[in-house]
């Protein structure tokens, strides 16, 4: 997935990190492995109806992009340690939230270029992200689904 590229972006020390090690594997394994890989079906002789051959170079100018954005985000990231106000749900603020049926969820803000709801974060331009921040522990805020509005309530700003 490609996002667009922004004049600016916010990352965590983490999101830093990830990028940084993303940029190293692109760099040092997947764009050597799949220059190879080309190389290897140009020696198999007629390359103009070959379409794994083309698929390769679709690939390499995938992953030319990615490594392009991925340097942009970084050369214009604005790393940010710890919230700005604290007990106040802002970016970078782990959150934990509990539903009307009393369901709790524990979510850190972050950009979306480093969210990632399997390991817990989600993005401040989310609809529960945007709804949650300035909250403070004990205000409550909406999210309308296509199911219904889900009230939740916020139990712990970190």
């Amino acid at each position: 997935m490609f996002c667009t590229m922004a004049t600016e972006q916010r990352l965590t020390p983490a999101g830093k990190q990830k990028l940084e090690d993303d940029l190293k594997f692109l760099k040092t394994v997947r764009l050597p492995e799949l220059s190879l890989r080309i190389q290897e079906s140009n020696l198999d002789g007629d390359i103009s109806d070959n379409s794994e051959h083309e698929d390769l170079k679709e690939e390499m100018v995938r992953v030319e992009a990615r490594i392009h954005e991925i340097e942009y985000n970084l050369g214009h990231a604005e790393i940010v340690d710890k919230p700005s106000v604290e007990g106040i749900v802002g970016f970078g603020s782990t959150v934990t939230i509990k539903d009307q049926d009393g369901i709790s969820e524990t979510w850190t803000l972050v950009s979306s270029q480093e969210q990632d709801t399997r390991r817990g974060t989600i993005s401040t331009e989310s609809p529960v992200g945007q709804r949650m921040m300035g909250k403070r522990v004990g205000e409550s805020f909406d999210v309308s689904t296509p199911g219904g509005t889900i009230v939740y309530t916020v139990e712990k700003v970190e």
